[in-house]
């Protein structure tokens, strides 16, 4: 998880916007979408003003156009009399966690400030006026995948609690560690093309490629070797995380590293006794550590070590993994499989750990791990734990309420979910349709999109916040449902582009090169090239 403040950027070259604009045009996207049916609730009438003014050239604008694509999404507008449960919601519970995003949508352009300020006025326990203040002011898109598919994968996550100590001494001998001080940062989009070798230099945190140089300018003070051919240039936020050795900017270590190497220029925040809860609450994203003398220590998100997540998925009797997964580029994205819809019991096979819909396999053994400035307690051999990815956290301030997701606010348990930022914009409402874990009666609510994580990534792909304590935790391990999406888009905002015509896009056929990554830029989180 991690939090960003700063305005939407939509960088995508003019020209191909106008292009995508003139297909969509010939294609009939910009025929208006289905008008809802529901009479006046007696919410704020909306205010049309943001849909007057003129949205950027080749822009889709919500409430106008009836569907567009992204490179992982397609959108197609809907009534909300169209979604199911929609009108048997209880609105009031998804309110708070609406609010609270408000308090970072109102920075992110004109018509979300006008959409939250609307929101004030509306009396939060009146279902129908909150009902009727979506219906009014939004439009409801249904997301589809990029094979046009609209089921896709909810699952479940929660605040876990392990044991701890500020500390080291057997057993905790599992640190905690905070953002390291010697993380660099490169912007994947200024990077040249090619998987040569560039010369850099490092100002404050960031690197910066230097243009004109030879090889034979490597040896000059400042300046550093930065391989393209190491690096990733496709994480979503467009961030390239690096560290210098010697004179060299090489990838940022990774967990095999940090765990036979240590983490010198990062702070330990505490010590945990067991490995595997350790790696499960770098899954989970955020957590709490319960000290011998009951003091709870809270931590959330603080960075990641810029590694894939690659996780050791658990096999099935027939050799084929437990959790049936696609890759796309770095990320692994969770699928259905044949068992999900048969599968409400929760049960986990012995030796392996279910978490966010992935059933992995649990280390047979976990060794010691080198912490710098202590003499390891044993033979130094590591978690046992492959995946090279790392999280790193910081202290929470508040000791109450839920965790700080992503979007910078606190998480609402059962309303609160974890999406890919890619297709599904944090801070918006979406509307989820699925199963409950165990019992398979219909889940069918309104919940905002406030968190995200290295294993959420998918076009129709949801994670529910269950909240802390045991029976968030089981209900949260057991949930792997199919489920579909609607996202509710404030209606004038621009967005993506107008590109859903076959002449762009085929069933199951190439993403066009002229689609953006993301629906909606957000510096920080999801960026075009």
């Amino acid at each position: 998880m991690h939090t960003t403040s700063q305005p939407p950027r939509f960088t995508p070259a003019l020209l191909r916007w106008a292009v995508a604009a003139a297909v969509a045009s010939l294609a009939g996207c910009a025929a208006p979408p289905p008008a809802s049916t529901t009479p006046d609730t007696g919410a704020t009438a909306p205010d049309t003003s943001a849909a007057s003014r003129p949205p950027p050239t080749g822009a889709s604008v919500a409430g106008q156009a009836r569907t567009f694509s992204t490179q992982l999404a397609t959108y197609t507008s809907v009534s909300f009399d169209a979604v199911p449960g929609w009108s048997r919601d209880d609105f009031s519970e998804s309110w708070p966690a609406f609010l609270g995003s408000c308090k970072v949508l109102t920075a992110r352009g004109a018509e979300w400030k006008e959409v939250c300020d609307r929101a004030q006025k509306v009396d939060g326990k009146n279902n129908t006026a909150i009902r009727g203040f979506f219906e009014n002011g939004f439009s409801a898109y249904q997301i589809r995948d990029d094979d046009r598919r609209p089921d896709g994968v909810v699952t479940g996550y929660f605040e876990p609690e392990i044991a701890g100590s500020r500390q080291y001494a057997a057993p905790f001998i599992y640190p905690v560690y905070g953002q390291p001080d010697d993380m660099l940062f490169a912007d994947a989009r200024k990077l040249p093309a090619g998987n040569g070798t560039v010369a850099a230099r490092v100002e404050g945190r960031n690197v910066v490629v230097q243009t004109g140089l030879s090889t034979r300018d490597m040896g000059a003070p400042g300046l550093y070797a930065l391989d393209l051919s190491g690096i990733s240039r496709d994480t979503i936020d467009r961030k390239v995380r690096l560290r210098v050795e010697g004179k060299q900017l090489l990838p940022y270590y990774t967990r095999e590293e940090i765990e036979t190497k240590g983490a010198p220029n990062a702070k330990v925040l505490a010590f945990v006794s067991s490995a595997t809860a350790l790696y499960e609450m770098q899954i989970q994203g955020s957590g709490r550590i319960k000290l011998a003398s009951g003091e709870i220590i809270r931590v959330a998100y603080a960075e990641q070590n810029g590694q894939p997540f690659r996780p050791t998925l658990a096999q099935a009797a027939n050799g084929k993994p437990r959790s049936a997964v696609k890759v796309r580029g770095s990320s692994i994205e969770l699928q259905l499989d044949d068992g999900d819809d048969d599968d409400d019991t929760g049960a986990v096979a012995p030796g392996t750990i279910r978490t966010r819909g992935f059933t992995l396999v649990r280390p047979a053994s976990s060794g010691a791990v080198v912490v710098p400035g202590r003499h390891a307690a044993g033979a130094v051999s590591g978690s046992g734990i492959k995946d090279p990815s790392y999280v790193f956290f910081k202290e929470a301030a508040s000791p109450v309420g839920g965790p700080v997701g992503a979007f910078g606010v606190p998480l609402s348990a059962g309303r609160s979910i974890a999406v890919d930022p890619r297709s599904t914009p944090l801070g918006y409402p979406v509307f989820v349709s699925t199963r409950t874990p165990g019992s398979g009666a219909p889940m069918q609510r309104l919940t905002i999109a406030q968190d995200t994580g290295g294993a959420i990534r998918g076009a129709v792909r949801a994670d529910y916040f269950f909240g802390n304590g045991q029976q968030a935790a089981t209900n949260a391990r057991r949930m792997k449902e199919r489920g579909q999406l609607w996202i509710l888009l404030p209606r004038g905002l621009a967005v993506a582009q107008a590109a859903a015509s076959s002449a762009i896009r085929t069933r199951g056929g190439p993403v066009g090169a002229n689609l953006p990554q993301c629906l909606v830029p957000t510096e920080g989180v999801c960026v075009d090239d």
